[in-house]
């Protein structure tokens, strides 16, 4: 993998001799060789107990997002459970690695995590990895961190890459906290449902969406959500043809429409949390839903309650289902 990159300046392609593999780097600006042994260094001054799980984050798009302490590790352990083995080693191979790759999905996760415990307790070290990302995030990964450390084995994780935090970083939304909410359940009354609980939640809320349901959850959010909140659409991030865009959720469907090639990649979405003046209109609607329900059916207490409240008559309707349903429990 030998690559050198065009800038101003010198340009200096050097073999670094690290992680038991020969990694090239293109050093541009005078940056010396030794700024890099140093760095290996100190990923190998680190300690790194046997017996160890490693949950370690790849890139999410931009290979040269890896960390040299990711790579070092990778370098070192027994065997790495991955989601797909396939897109692991197209990674390991980039990177000048070989090792032996355990698929570790959604589907026989909690079979490999026993196996995992077991080559754990013969003393072996095994990294855990996604196919991109924070491993455990929206990801596979959850279930076998658990099993190791319910059986008394080390876990360490490898910080780096994280879809959340680089779509957060970039938003300029001033929320201070932020609710991750990751992918909404596929059916449509199950998301609405979930997106009426978080109607109130005054944190910036993160979800994760595929390309061909982009159009129909922005559409949800649309009709349950403010018009005036923020939105930001984050898609393909760090890679060739990253996008992120930042408009009112009322607006937010028209800038899809305008361009079919946003209606392909991964979304990170962010919506802005609910303001004081928000809680309020929610205040006032549950009072309105609270008298109408009495004596009308939920769709009819909707209708008249958004005709009374000008509010939008689906999120009003999610409301009061969710009132009807907590008076029958």
């Amino acid at each position: 993998m030998r690559q050198a990159c065009k800038t101003t300046g010198l340009i200096f392609l050097v073999t670094l001799p690290c992680y038991a593999h020969n990694l090239p780097f293109a050093l541009t600006h005078g940056q010396r060789m030794a700024d890099f042994i140093s760095l290996h260094t100190h990923a190998a001054q680190q300690s790194y107990p046997p017996s160890c799980l490693y949950v370690i984050a790849t890139p999410i798009g931009n290979i040269a997002d890896i960390s040299i302490r990711a790579c070092y590790v990778l370098s070192r352990v027994d065997a790495i459970a991955c989601e797909d083995t396939r897109n692991s080693a197209q990674l390991l191979n980039q990177l000048g690695l070989s090792k032996p790759l355990i698929a570790a999905h959604q589907h026989n996760e909690n079979e490999v995590a026993q196996k995992i415990i077991q080559r754990l307790q013969q003393g072996e070290s095994i990294a855990l990895i996604s196919d991109a990302g924070t491993p455990a995030i929206s990801d596979p990964g959850a279930k076998i961190v658990d099993a190791v450390r319910t059986a008394g084995l080390k876990v360490v994780p490898l910080p780096g890459p994280s879809a959340v935090i680089t779509a957060l970083s970039a938003s300029g939304l001033l929320q201070d906290q932020f609710s991750f909410v990751g992918f909404l359940p596929s059916k449509a009354g199950q998301r609405d449902q979930m997106l009426q609980s978080l109607h109130d939640v005054a944190a910036t809320l993160v979800f994760y969406e595929a390309p061909h349901r982009i159009i129909d959850t922005v559409t949800a959010l649309s009709a349950l959500f403010p018009a005036h909140r923020k939105i930001v659409l984050a898609r393909e991030l760090t890679k060739l043809f990253e996008e992120i865009h930042r408009c009112s959720l009322g607006a937010a469907g028209a800038w899809l429409a305008a361009d079919a090639h946003r209606q392909k990649g991964e979304y990170v979405i962010l919506l802005e949390g609910a303001t004081p003046d928000q809680d309020l209109d929610r205040i006032e609607a549950q009072r309105v839903l609270t008298i109408l329900l009495q004596s009308c059916t939920v769709k009819q207490a909707a209708q008249l309650a958004a005709q009374l409240t000008g509010q939008k008559k689906n999120a009003l309707y999610q409301l009061a289902l969710h009132m009807h349903d907590q008076t029958q429990t």
